[in-house]
């Protein structure tokens, strides 16, 4: 892992970066991932842009190689170094864990708080953060403040329409596509390792719909409705199902699947 402090990527990289995201950067510096298959970390330059990780194998590439959507945080362990003087933390989410690992502890209490901020929206009162780095936790408070403010406007003015909206909206999981359902079987089948399941467009044009490509005992094809009611959304199921957002209704197939529905996301 590099020494030093992280230095911002060239401008045009950067320029890039925010125009395929669409979303404001925060924090950014190099953190260690934990991958359970290679039992190892492995270093990635990250961003914090809105409440998602953004993971680059390289710091001047303009496409992240993995993403992680935050806003389901439910807790945050303490920062611990290890035996290579190293930080580790770990994200608990509502759909599994994520290991960490910084630089030192400073860099790994600075990545938690500012993680912390966006999530929970509050500056955590660690003591131990320097008055530098609380202002601008407070600063990052107040951007995702506005954004979230301006998100809400969108969402509200698009059930005023009554029609999904536009797959731009960063309120919308990063796995719905603006497509038929012809269309969203053609993808799959096309592209399995970008994943197996597609939100898409309702028939009406006022619901939505779940697309997903189940390879369990033998390949299966299947369409699920998801119906939209004020502020919430109705898997139509056996048993109905109610949800309070598009990325849960996503959450909810990929945690009752245990992790055989893996969102269609075009890296």
């Amino acid at each position: 892992q590099p020494e030093g402090p992280p230095q911002p990527a060239p401008p045009r990289i950067f320029q890039e970066r925010q125009r395929i995201t669409g979303l404001p950067l925060y924090f950014q510096g190099y953190l260690s991932v934990w991958h359970s298959r290679c039992q190892e970390f492995r270093v990635y330059w990250t961003e914090l842009r809105g409440t998602m990780l953004f993971f680059y194998d390289d710091k001047k590439a303009p496409t992240a190689s993995n993403k992680l959507d935050i806003s389901a945080l439910t807790s945050a362990t303490n920062v611990y170094p290890d035996e290579n003087g190293s930080a580790q933390f770990i994200l608990v989410l509502s759909n599994g864990k994520l290991e960490l690992k910084a630089n030192d502890c400073e860099c790994g209490k600075e990545w938690k708080g500012f993680i912390l901020t966006v999530t929970e929206l509050s500056v955590p009162p660690d003591a131990s953060l320097l008055p530098e780095q609380l202002r601008r936790m407070h600063e990052v408070l107040e951007k995702e403040k506005k954004r979230r403010i301006t998100l809400n406007n969108c969402s509200s003015a698009s059930l005023n329409r009554k029609s999904p909206p536009s797959s731009t909206l960063t309120t919308m999981p990063a796995c719905f596509y603006a497509v038929s359902q012809q269309k969203a079987i053609e993808m799959s089948e096309k592209n399995p390792s970008c994943g197996n399941l597609i939100l898409r467009p309702g028939s009406d044009s006022k619901n939505y719909a779940i697309t997903i490509q189940h390879k369990l005992d033998a390949p299966r094809l299947k369409h699920y409705k998801v119906m939209s009611k004020g502020t919430s959304y109705v898997i139509e199921l056996e048993r109905q199902v109610t949800l309070t957002s598009l990325q849960d209704v996503v959450n909810c197939f990929v945690t009752q699947t245990r992790g055989n529905l893996k969102p269609y996301v075009v890296q």
